[in-house]
């Protein structure tokens, strides 16, 4: 199995995809290099992260660090996201309400995720 098949990564990636061309596309030439840039930075963060503990999930430890690398960088995202929309920097309330609602099943996702493979991998004592 692939890091590929994990839905957390797929909805992750998707989310990415959608963010980096939203701060191309959809905010003011400054936030390009602002907020704009922190948000691609924590979205490919997320996806990362996933890659990274599905590769030493070996590494009990790991894995799990990894997935909570995740998590905080799915809830950096949703910070990021309401920031541009309430300074008023992305003006697309649709746009904003889809990607906050996605971001909001990724982080619930990523949760039951971690606690799967916190409870699947702990040591028998």
């Amino acid at each position: 199995m692939s890091y590929r098949n994990l839905e957390v990564w797929r909805l992750a990636r998707s989310l990415a995809v959608d963010i980096h061309k939203l701060t191309l596309t959809k905010l003011p030439k400054f936030e390009m290099f602002e907020t704009g840039s922190q948000i691609r930075r924590s979205a490919k963060s997320v996806r990362a992260n996933i890659v990274e503990g599905y590769g030493r999930r070996i590494y009990k430890a790991e894995f799990v660090k990894h997935l909570v690398y995740a998590l905080a960088s799915c809830d950096e995202t949703i910070d990021h996201l309401e920031e541009l929309f309430d300074t008023g920097s992305l003006t697309d309330e649709i746009l904003f309400k889809d990607l906050q609602a996605r971001l909001n099943i990724l982080g619930k996702k990523l949760n039951f995720f971690l606690q799967s493979a916190d409870a699947n991998h702990r040591s028998p004592k």
